[in-house]
């Protein structure tokens, strides 16, 4: 959402697919959060404690996806496999200079692992509250086309706005 005038309001809706662009169905999805692995350094000339983060390094990331009903797209991705989701949205800016309201696009793809598989409840006339927890290795992030977060744990990958911050460890572990 470039440009200063541009102020975002709100996701206005969202599809979420699998690697072979099917549907997977209607859901709400936790994100995963961003937490930086990190250690504490102490001794000569540091006053105190410091937690430092390990460059390009997050602790466990999850995602979880909240089913309205038992999807079977649900039931497949509780296989013991990596799988491809892909979120595609749409968020709602207003341009305050013109006055118009313009949608752009943001896009989470992540290949995921299965965690838990929870079928949730039956109730007549009720959703079943079904959910789907995974662990995250890979996610990329894009805004209106730009690519703004790639995190790749097992290719030792961590790009944010176009700089790779793993590039020279990738170097100099013999990876590139």
């Amino acid at each position: 959402m470039a440009g200063s005038n541009n102020i975002p309001e709100r996701l206005t809706n969202f599809m979420v697919y699998n690697s072979n662009n099917d549907l997977l169905g209607i859901a709400t999805v936790d994100l995963p959060e961003l937490a930086a692995m990190t250690d504490t350094i102490s001794g000569a000339g540091i006053a105190g404690e410091l937690d430092t983060p390990v460059l390009g390094h997050y602790q466990s990331m999850t995602t979880t996806l909240n089913w309205r009903t038992v999807e079977p797209q649900a039931a497949e991705l509780a296989s013991a496999k990596t799988h491809d989701i892909d979120l595609r949205g749409s968020q709602q800016a207003y341009d305050a200079a013109s006055g118009n309201y313009k949608s752009v696009s943001v896009r989470v793809f992540m290949k995921v692992l299965p965690k838990n598989f929870s079928l949730g409840s039956f109730e007549s006339g009720a959703t079943t509250d079904s959910s789907s927890e995974f662990e995250v290795s890979y996610l990329k992030l894009t805004i209106d086309g730009k690519e703004m977060v790639e995190i790749d744990k097992l290719n030792c990958i961590a790009r944010f706005n176009g700089e790779d911050i793993l590039s020279d460890v990738r170097k100099n572990l013999g990876m590139s």
